[in-house]
């Protein structure tokens, strides 16, 4: 970015997140979904999971993490569409800003507004018995990983948010993303599911990022597989950029 754009940025970043603290029921929102389950899966169904592990709510909390993030990246997709549907991207064009600013606002807020729904999460997990003896190196891993994670997914989001002909449309494809962990090692072993099951959960990306975070927090070996969770979050990230920004440019041609 020009210190030009990153001026313009700035000042939309601003406006954006002025908004959420006007509308702070999003954020409610989009914490009270995967708090639910979390609630579930540990009290009403973590009896009967065998995890091999002494703590469900611990085995459980990175994939709930997931489910947050995707839960929260739909309302990127739904304010963008608003803003290109109200014409106020029109008028942002009409004056001296930088026209990738406006993209990336809209991406910055939902790392924010992600980031205050991973909080919460966390401290009900925190209250409900997770505990971890991660290091700082190993937490600031795990940030690194959701980071590049939030904001893999936030570009996909734009995608919808510029393409989509309705409000319910541009929020909608966020739900294939929040199921995918289901069918990952995000609640359960991978060990335990039917071959076609169990073959697509092992090569799909959820498990390997559940799977590096999981070892992050417990202090064991990562192995491939951080690797592994890096190579889809940047390859995500890279697609879904292009993509959106080629759409954006033909928006405003």
């Amino acid at each position: 970015m020009t210190t030009h754009t990153l001026g313009d940025t700035r000042y939309l970043l601003g406006r954006s997140l002025r908004h959420i603290t006007r509308s702070m029921d999003t954020i409610i929102t989009t914490a009270i979904t995967p708090i639910a389950m979390l609630l579930l899966f540990v009290y009403v169904f973590g009896g009967a999971i065998d995890t091999g592990t002494d703590s469900y709510v611990t085995y459980l909390l990175p994939g709930i993490l997931l489910i947050t993030i995707a839960s929260g990246i739909s309302y990127t997709a739904y304010r963008l569409f608003l803003d290109m549907k109200n014409g106020i991207v029109e008028r942002f064009q009409s004056m001296p800003i930088a026209r990738s600013a406006i993209l990336w606002a809209h991406v910055l807020t939902s790392l924010v507004a992600n980031l205050i729904s991973i909080v919460v999460v966390v401290l009900v997990a925190l209250a409900m018995g997770f505990r971890s003896s991660a290091g700082v190196p190993a937490w600031l891993a795990v940030a690194g990983i959701l980071l590049l994670f939030t904001l893999a997914l936030t570009w996909l989001a734009v995608i919808p948010g510029l393409t989509a002909s309705t409000p319910d449309g541009a929020g909608a494809f966020s739900y294939p993303l929040v199921f995918l962990p289901f069918i990952s090692s995000a609640f359960v072993p991978t060990d335990s599911m039917p071959g076609p099951v169990r073959a697509f959960a092992e090569h799909q990306p959820v498990t390997s990022i559940v799977n590096a975070i999981r070892d992050l927090l417990a202090q064991q070996p990562v192995g491939t597989s951080i690797w592994i969770a890096l190579a889809w979050c940047v390859g995500i990230l890279i697609v879904a950029y292009f993509f959106a920004m080629r759409i954006y440019r033909r928006k405003i041609a």
